[in-house]
């Protein structure tokens, strides 16, 4: 496996448990993080580059911050799902582009 990718698996968990912490201390909400995660989600699938990718290549731009919104929204107070949990979950909630059959 790339160890990039593992680098990359450690940051995501990392920024889940720290937005995590950031609600459990009332700094922000769950529905402030996920608005937020929603404008990053919209600014990446609009960028003029996608229109160049197929579908495949948008869901891995789109992958970090979905998984992040899931993190947001699941598991209990003060703990984060596993990398792995959440990865899955975004395959299977994911929908599809106007571009695909």
């Amino acid at each position: 496996m790339n160890t990039a990718n593992l680098q990359l698996e450690g940051l995501l968990i990392a920024m889940a448990s720290m937005t995590n912490l950031l609600v459990a201390k009332g700094l922000v909400s769950t529905e402030e993080i996920a608005g937020s995660l929603d404008r990053s989600e919209q600014t990446v699938l609009g960028d003029y580059r996608v229109e160049e990718m197929d579908p495949a290549q948008r869901d891995v731009i789109a992958f970090p911050i979905r998984l992040l919104k899931l993190a947001n929204n699941g598991g209990s107070p003060g703990e984060v799902q596993t990398f792995s949990e959440l990865a899955k979950l975004v395959g299977q909630t994911k929908d599809s582009y106007n571009d695909q059959a």
